[in-house]
């Protein structure tokens, strides 16, 4: 099906990274009513608000894993794709059903000659807690020609974050994917490893969110009702929702695919189960699942590509996946 872009509504929109007002504004009134209870606010502010920049200008700091060959190269663009001589993206729109079961979802195929052209950048190039910018607002300060949201690293204190080659957090606390510079994807357990020997194995980034989906190329059992610690004021990753998520075909062969929810005769959302049976019928042989929600968008040549919540606006993350262009 051809792929419609639609611009993103920018009016109102504050500088990256510098919101008064972060993460599901306010946890959709959760925060607020934790705030109307004596004793918490200071803390709850400190949690949920106040940004706590641990290291600035963070593509600096990971400048030097980047080689001149890995380095993203003028390309041909068109509507719905990028060719150049280190990347092929390709993406396109899906539907599936119709009425109040109709799904709505958006696939990018990337193949790269190096894993590495595939990134992260965080918003505001600042690495912390309670950084937020839109998705394209992150993606143009990178330079990237295709970008999803990431996992929200900065929302959690825990997880093993590495980011290009870079170790920032070595909180061990779930299942995590971590893609190796050999362009291989491996599901993990954060617990059982340190971000120092994932990077002597060649890790260039983790993502910490989950589950995982797809494992030797099936559906991973059991996954509609594991308990992701989503933190106070979050909604289940359960049920039918909007959804983002990565895969891996095979080496250097790259998926990233949104799909749409929570908007009535237009998409549904997925399961987690049938989130993960796209990743499948795809070809994936591992793929895991990303922030979602609102959170969930894909951004091409600067463009939104999705409708989150059927509104056509984004939702500040704290980092995206993307290909630099």
């Amino acid at each position: 099906m051809p792929l419609q872009v639609s611009t993103p509504e920018t009016g109102g929109r504050q500088a990256p990274a510098r919101r008064p007002v972060t993460r599901r504004a306010l946890l959709g009134g959760g925060l607020g009513a934790l705030l109307a209870v004596g004793g918490g606010t200071a803390w709850a502010l400190d949690r949920f608000v106040i940004e706590h920049v641990e290291v600035t200008n963070a593509s600096a700091l990971e400048a030097s894993n980047v080689t001149a060959a890995q380095e993203g190269s003028n390309g041909t663009l068109t509507a719905d794709s990028y060719t150049s001589d280190t990347a092929q993206v390709k993406v396109s729109k899906h539907t599936r059903g119709s009425g109040s079961d109709l799904i709505t979802w958006f696939v990018a195929d990337i193949t790269v000659s190096d894993a590495t052209i595939v990134r992260s950048a965080f918003a505001g190039d600042e690495f912390g807690e309670n950084i937020i910018a839109n998705p394209s607002e992150i993606a143009q300060q990178a330079g990237a020609v295709l970008a999803i949201n990431g996992d929200y690293y900065g929302f959690r204190d825990t997880g093993i974050v590495i980011r290009n080659g870079v170790a920032y957090r070595d909180k061990g606390a779930r299942q995590g994917l971590a893609c190796y510079a050999d362009g291989s994807m491996r599901l993990y357990d954060e617990t059982a490893t340190t971000a120092a020997r994932l990077v002597a194995d060649g890790v260039w980034n983790t993502l910490s969110f989950g589950p995982g989906l797809v494992e030797g190329g099936a559906v991973i059992a059991g996954i509609d009702s594991v308990e992701i610690d989503t933190n106070v004021g979050n909604h289940s990753v359960q049920g039918q929702q909007p959804r983002t998520g990565v895969g891996v075909v095979a080496a250097n062969h790259v998926l990233f695919v949104v799909v749409d929810g929570r908007s009535a005769g237009y998409s549904r959302g997925v399961t987690m189960t049938e989130f993960a049976e796209i990743f499948v019928e795809l070809g994936a042989t591992v793929a895991y699942n990303l922030d979602g929600g609102g959170s969930s968008a894909m951004v091409f040549n600067g463009s939104l590509v999705n409708n989150p919540l059927g509104k056509g606006q984004e939702r500040g993350t704290s980092d995206i996946l993307y290909v630099a262009g």
